[in-house]
């Protein structure tokens, strides 16, 4: 009787055994087969960011889309280039003028639905010197009234967005690390993107996993709240790039 119940409980284990491998082995199968359908879906044009009907694809600038960049409430491209003390002034399309890595130029775009967008190396860093930024932003408002800037590292998670209009701040808030600049009320678009901003005080807990993802949020939807607040860069229609050209040129002065 024994050596019977034995080998039922042999044959159970084995039961048992086998049917755990085969559940496991479907679960593989199904997680393989769906990494397998994201990957068609994405080459097929589901991400649009690297795919080549995405608005600022082009092949020499691929992937060249702008991390930070100012809107100007404007439509006179020469009075932004003038109020930016270009030198070396020339015409250039867009692919050129978005080509430089590492050049301290800037490329001021056609007017866009009203708005005039800066962009280039030559642009201050609110990360490495909020005072610059912020004197530099300041300056450039009083000269041509509205004034936005925007800055999304999405690596390191720096981000920062600022609203001034003739001299005046309407919203700003910087992060690296801390909280650089925080200033004016939040706007509605700020709340419907669930944006976190931080006082100067305040950090989020360095031991908590959940503590970090506000700002990885935050620095992933600079484009869009740059979507309502003005102008996204990255949507601006293929057909506009490719028609008007923009000029490209070199600050006779550091920011």
């Amino acid at each position: 009787m024994g050596e019977f119940d034995h080998r039922m409980l042999t044959t159970f284990l084995m039961t048992v055994f086998l049917f755990v491998m085969v559940v496991a082995g479907v679960f593989i199968f199904m997680v393989l087969h769906a990494r397998h359908h994201r990957i068609l879906s994405g080459l097929a044009g589901g991400d649009k960011s690297k795919h080549p009907s995405s608005p600022l694809y082009h092949p020499q600038f691929a992937l060249k889309y702008p991390n930070t960049w100012l809107a100007v409430r404007n439509r006179d491209l020469t009075a932004v280039q003038s109020a930016l003390a270009l030198d070396n002034t020339k015409r250039c399309s867009w692919t050129e003028g978005l080509a430089g890595d590492g050049d301290q130029k800037l490329f001021v775009s056609p007017p866009v639905s009203g708005w005039v967008l800066v962009i280039g190396a030559a642009l201050p860093d609110a990360n490495d010197d909020i005072d610059a930024c912020f004197r530099f932003l300041m300056d450039l408002s009083r000269k041509l009234g509205h004034v936005q800037f925007f800055s999304a590292d999405t690596v390191l998670n720096h981000h920062a967005w600022v609203q001034i209009e003739h001299g005046r701040v309407l919203r700003a808030y910087a992060w690296a690390g801390k909280t650089l600049w925080n200033q004016g009320k939040p706007t509605q678009a700020e709340t419907d993107l669930n944006l976190k901003c931080y006082g100067y005080t305040e950090t989020p807990e360095p031991a908590s996993f959940a503590a970090s993802e506000p700002i990885s949020n935050n620095s992933d939807k600079v484009h869009l709240l740059a979507a309502r607040w003005s102008l996204d860069p990255d949507e601006i229609d293929e057909s506009f790039i490719d028609r008007e050209w923009g000029i490209v040129g070199q600050p006779s002065r550091l920011f």
